[in-house]
């Protein structure tokens, strides 16, 4: 039996893709979660073999759920599903650590398929993806300008906290900076990152590299 957590910040998905699986004879609901915080404990909590992981979530999105749930729980496998069909989130997911990536329009045999193949240790990526998958991996893995480069020794040190979820007071706090300095920092760091907000500029800073996680919580 396949114990699975359902990881979504919708309750309707979540309690649709429990009807879903729980026809199947091979696997079991163990719980829901409903952003990554939650996750986090809930797996702690119920220790499931698998998660079925949504990536665009409040408080903590799936991206850093992932990350951190395999940096604690290297033998949980992950499955990130998800509407959202960008590359750059498929790269994302899988540098975080997840095992496969299925969007949530499959069918209820794809999904189920999907759980299977992954708790037998083949990868699964959604056949909608794979050709954008294979395009960005025979192209250019990292931008065509240098990041780190661009990025000044402070604004990396501020790209690394924000990165792992600090806020700009806890940020101001951590490297003895004023608050109202750190938000100029933060300004500047979306724009040589070309985003818009704090949830992308994470996202690029892993999908290249550019930090790495922290054991250190703010205060």
């Amino acid at each position: 039996m396949i114990r699975v957590l359902i990881v979504d910040d919708q309750v309707i998905v979540c309690e649709g893709l429990k009807v879903v699986l729980d026809a199947s004879p091979a696997i079991e609901v163990v719980g829901m979660a409903y952003d990554g915080a939650q996750a986090l404990e809930k797996v702690q909590e119920l220790q499931p073999d698998l998660v079925l992981m949504d990536l665009k979530m409040p408080v903590m999105n799936g991206i850093r759920a992932t990350h951190a749930l395999k940096e604690a729980h290297p033998h949980i496998a992950v499955l990130v599903l998800t509407t959202y069909n960008g590359d750059e989130w498929v790269l994302d997911a899988i540098r975080a650590g997840a095992a496969g990536y299925i969007l949530k329009d499959a069918s209820r045999a794809e999904i189920i398929s999907a759980i299977e193949g992954t708790m037998a240790g083949r990868t699964y990526i959604d056949p909608a993806m794979a050709d954008k998958l294979l395009a960005f991996v025979r192209g250019e893995s990292r931008p065509s300008s240098n990041l780190a480069e661009e990025l000044s020794k402070r604004e990396m040190m501020v790209l690394q906290l924000l990165a792992n979820g600090w806020t700009n007071a806890a940020i101001a706090e951590r490297l003895h900076l004023a608050e109202g300095t750190v938000r100029n920092h933060v300004t500047t760091i979306l724009a040589k990152l070309e985003v818009t907000d704090r949830a992308q500029a994470t996202a690029r800073a892993w999908r290249y590299g550019l930090v790495t996680p922290i054991v250190e919580k703010p205060s």
